[in-house]
């Protein structure tokens, strides 16, 4: 059984879906793993180190894809790739299918069985194969070294004979997996840092790692659909933005994570709230890939306002830390697949009925399984 890794094309996708340490165990498993060349070049992985762990070097995706059973990727492979992946293969990646509604009925009938690891069930037995948690944590490491360094000023608290500097103020919009590991780097760095978000248990998250919360008195709850936080009301939403105006205003890094599964990111940071911030001050938007939840960030860029403002627009923050994120990206992709492998057979098994499969599948045997992306009369 063949197990082919495309290298990525997409814009700013620097990640990798397999790494020498997982191709090995791959091939532990009895796979014969091609490897399209330069696959790992921007996640320091070298062909050679390919070689060494078991795999072959294929030159292009034709010839990466040809026989395979079983294709690892990042993101969904372009038009041109999938024409390319035989028919009954199975395809594992995040295929972001609510951004893209024309997706999943292509998939099906081009024959191949699909699984979106973003749509993982939030369940126990499937932590060590959660992408969205994995790479979310490092966009909110990455979030924080690159706002630090984005900051003229400095982040801890420094006494010297020629005075003091104070702490940087950072406040994280959403506690989800991104927003508290931004806490953790904030408050490592030295930083007094506060935070916010819709759901009630993110109170106690936030004050256990040592930040202040921030929040709107008997804020209706927001239950979570995987990583993301169901959208709010107008009502909640104006008191938020009422808050969110003084405190800003107060912060010297306003790091932001909110987004809503299939939908634009919501606009929390306003024009307004901008323009209330000091010279000098800096937004990271995690969101930017899906819009942006500041009013004034172009995704793919960094925007510095008329009164000193920057606002670090960047899409793929995970991708902005490669080594990493491949690695822990790799090693979900292999969890997955060695949770549903059937030894006896050297194949994967994927029972209809098992909580993961019926999350993540979009479809099999040439038709739209997942109950989200059914035609209406058949949903």
């Amino acid at each position: 059984m063949r197990l082919a890794v495309l290298k990525e094309r997409g814009d700013f996708e620097t990640r990798v879906a397999a790494t020498a340490e997982t191709v090995k165990k791959l091939a532990g498993l009895g796979l014969t793993v091609v490897v399209e060349s330069g696959a790992g070049l921007a996640s320091a992985i070298s062909d050679e180190d390919y070689r060494a762990a078991g795999a072959e070097i294929a030159p292009d995706p034709k010839a990466t894809l040809a026989g395979a059973n079983i294709v690892f990727a990042v993101r969904t492979p372009a038009p041109a790739e999938r024409a390319a992946i035989p028919r009954g293969a199975l395809l594992v990646c995040t295929a972001g299918a609510h951004a893209d509604r024309a997706l999943v009925p292509s998939l099906a009938e081009a024959g191949i069985d699909a699984a979106a690891m973003e749509l993982l069930p939030r369940i126990t037995r499937a932590q060590s194969m959660d992408v969205l948690s994995s790479q979310a944590n490092l966009a909110g490491y990455r979030a924080v070294i690159e706002g630090a360094a984005a900051f003229d000023r400095g982040f801890p608290m420094m006494m010297t004979a020629a005075g003091t500097v104070p702490p940087a103020r950072v406040f994280v919009i959403g506690a989800g997996v991104a927003g508290l590991q931004a806490i953790a780097t904030a408050r490592r760095l030295g930083a007094i840092v506060s935070a916010t978000d819709v759901r009630p248990a993110a109170k106690e998250e936030i004050r256990s790692l040592g930040a202040t919360y921030i929040g709107v008195d008997d804020a209706e709850s927001a239950q979570q659909t995987g990583a993301y936080a169901r959208e709010m009301t107008d009502e909640f939403r104006r008191k938020q933005a009422e808050l969110m105006l003084t405190t800003i205003a107060k912060n010297d890094l306003v790091i932001t994570t909110a987004l809503v599964m299939g939908r634009k990111a919501p606009v929390i940071v306003t024009e307004e709230m901008v323009k209330g911030m000091k010279a000098g001050s800096v937004i990271v938007d995690l969101a930017a890939e899906a819009g942006g939840n500041c009013a004034l960030t172009t995704p793919g860029e960094l925007t510095i306002t008329p009164n000193g403002v920057k606002i670090l627009g960047w899409r793929n923050w995970p991708g902005r830390i490669p080594v990493a994120a491949s690695s822990l990206y790799a090693r979900n992709l292999l969890t997955f697949l060695n949770t549903f492998w059937d030894k006896a057979e050297k194949a994967p098994k994927l029972p209809p009925e098992d909580d993961i499969v019926k999350g993540v599948m979009l479809t099999r045997g040439g038709a739209v399984v997942h109950p989200d992306f059914l035609p209406k009369q058949a949903a």
